[in-house]
């Protein structure tokens, strides 16, 4: 894979959480040089444990053999519904590059006190690893954990798509669209 590609092809997922029983998933398939060129949408349960399928079914609804890279925004969303990145790249052959933008001390307390003895979400949680505090050329700090890709690409891809702010562009448009469509639902 050429990271400096302008055509290579980035899905972009977020989620829009309002506290509902479920959450919205948006994917949005960007180029590097920021032509968005498809999109789709899945279901995930708020507290529940399917947002790695969500992802998945996401993945499946394009049919596309083009996309060179997936990006999430977090991995623990819709309360607690954690994603296993390293299973969506072994599922699609993709290489994944999980973003947030907060620094913490881990959710490890939270999960233990919101789901007491649900060891299996605990260790999916710290299956996750470490994350990497990555410096933006926008002068802000994200973090990332990259699944299948190393580590200077992952850098590099983020720093080429973050055009303002911390968010990568695939992801701040999948978020608008994510929001967008929690309205219809």
């Amino acid at each position: 894979m050429h990271i400096a590609k302008k055509g290579l092809r980035v899905l972009g997922i977020a989620e829009s959480f309002s506290s509902r029983e479920y959450s919205i998933l948006a994917g949005v398939v960007m180029r590097k040089d920021l032509r968005v060129d498809g999109a789709a949408l899945s279901r995930i349960t708020v507290g529940g444990n399917d947002a790695t399928e969500g992802v998945l079914a996401i993945y499946r609804e394009l049919h596309r053999k083009d996309i060179n890279v997936i990006l999430l925004s977090g991995c623990v969303i819709a309360w607690f519904n954690i994603l296993d990145p390293a299973s969506i790249h072994r599922e699609t052959g993709v290489p994944v590059v999980v973003v947030t933008y907060e620094d913490s001390d881990g959710l490890s307390d939270d999960i233990r006190r919101h789901f007491p003895g649900d060891a299996t979400r605990l260790a999916r949680y710290e299956s996750l690893g470490e994350r990497a505090p990555l410096s933006l050329p926008t002068g802000h700090t994200a973090y990332i954990r990259p699944f299948g890709l190393p580590m200077e690409d992952a850098n590099r891809l983020c720093r080429d798509l973050t055009l303002d702010g911390k968010v990568p562009e695939p992801l701040r448009v999948a978020r608008l669209v994510a929001r967008a469509a929690m309205r219809f639902f």
